[in-house]
């Protein structure tokens, strides 16, 4: 087994519950790992034996254009576009952080961080 990661994805975004955010937007920090055999990728150099972080990119970017209220909404959806991409994957960690949320106080960021599997004991497709 193996890890793919893609650290420090900087977006400007518009999620979130309040109507500033909403219209103002914020940046945003996405980390995402994914697990999985790259044995054969190791020993043939082929791109198809492995995780394309391009399109784990591409997933989480599309992802990012889409207004929501909720980051752990968010990350649910990046995970299941990312399984539909690579259903074989054995664990998925998305984490976003939310940079100077508007909470009236000095605060960096908020973060969520949503695993698959084990935050879908209660898993709805």
């Amino acid at each position: 087994m193996g890890k793919v990661s893609l650290e420090g994805i900087e977006f400007h975004a518009y999620h979130g519950v309040f109507s500033e955010e909403k219209k103002l937007g914020n940046r945003f920090t996405v980390d995402i790992h994914v697990h999985t055999d790259f044995t054969r990728a190791m020993l043939e150099d082929d791109l198809k034996a492995t995780v394309d972080y391009f399109r784990i990119y591409q997933i989480a970017k599309s992802h990012m254009q889409e207004p929501v209220k909720l980051l752990e909404h968010l990350a649910h959806r990046m995970i299941q576009d990312i399984l539909k991409a690579y259903p074989t994957l054995t664990e998925i960690d998305i984490i976003i952080k939310k940079h100077n949320p508007a909470l009236g106080g000095v605060v960096n960021y908020s973060v969520v961080k949503v695993s698959y599997p084990s935050d879908y004991r209660y898993s709805q497709s």
